[in-house]
């Protein structure tokens, strides 16, 4: 038995995403089946695979499920709710300005601004260790004492529905991403894995950023990593409310007033193409 499956590919800032509509069509979700979309040799290929569906609670628009590429299913995703909101916009499947959207840990709102660019509200950061989650010495808020590969090293944790890590850095193109990136991925500090940022700040409003995304791997751009990266800046009294985000393949921008406010994160959004695929085996459905 076989199913065919209609996708959009998109991205921001080369942050690509599979986007599968589950309104309109089954999908089966599966992490094999996750992990074969992603793959970008035996698949389609992209750093996570994005579902919309129905909604389970009235008061939210649909359903926003984030996957990693290696099939596991995740709470956040700042570039993905972008995409999503134009892919829902110029599908037909959205008729008003902004889009509420549910996901597995908190509400996403996602807005149009005067200049096309879609603005999402990522909610307020958390800042307690049990909410990152993270184990380790806390002397600050949000910055902590680990050991890195037999390194002492501060560092700075919070989440946006999703763990971050943040690791200043004078010099973005020689910082270890792959190598402290993976190491982290297994430090008993995290125990549900860590999205990890290298931060190297150029002025008050304005930094570099590189991420190794928990599940994927260094990516182009990060959304979330972004917004995690200036509310530890901002939290360090070095940034101010609005910055410029650049990443590997573009910018991004970050505004958030402070303790007990959203974080707003604005980009721009491509669509890459469409397509249709074959799933030749269809896994039990398992939710």
């Amino acid at each position: 038995m076989s199913l065919q499956i209609h996708f959009t590919k998109m991205h921001g800032l080369g942050n690509d995403f599979i986007i599968l509509d589950g309104v309109s069509q089954f999908i089966p979700i599966h992490r094999k089946i996750i992990r074969q979309i992603a793959h970008r040799r035996f698949g389609i290929g992209c750093d996570q695979v994005l579902v919309v569906e129905a909604p389970t609670q009235p008061q939210f628009d649909f359903l926003y499920r984030i996957f990693n590429a290696d099939g596991r299913e995740v709470s956040q995703c700042g570039n993905g709710a972008r995409c999503v909101a134009r892919y829902l916009k110029e599908s037909g499947l959205l008729f008003k300005p902004e889009v509420l959207l549910e996901t597995l840990s908190r509400p996403l709102r996602a807005f149009w601004d005067p200049y096309d660019q879609i603005t999402v509200d990522l909610g307020v950061p958390l800042l307690e260790p049990y909410e990152v989650p993270i184990v380790a010495n806390r002397t600050y808020p949000h910055r902590y004492e680990l050991n890195l590969l037999h390194e002492p090293k501060i560092i700075y944790a919070l989440s946006l529905g999703n763990p971050h890590c943040i690791i200043p850095t004078t010099d973005i193109k020689q910082a270890p991403v792959e190598k402290i990136g993976r190491h982290l991925q297994r430090h008993p500090a995290f125990p549900e894995g860590v999205n990890v940022g290298f931060c190297e700040t150029l002025a008050r409003n304005h930094i570099k950023l590189r991420v190794f995304e928990r599940g994927c791997g260094e990516t182009y751009a990060c959304g979330s990593g972004a917004a995690a990266a200036v509310v530890s800046g901002i939290l360090n009294n070095e940034l101010s409310e609005e910055v410029r985000v650049d990443l590997t393949s573009g910018s991004l921008f970050v505004r958030w007033q402070g303790t007990g406010t959203p974080v707003l994160l604005s980009g721009p959004t491509s669509l890459t193409y469409k397509g249709v695929f074959t799933l030749c085996k269809i896994p039990p459905h398992t939710g």
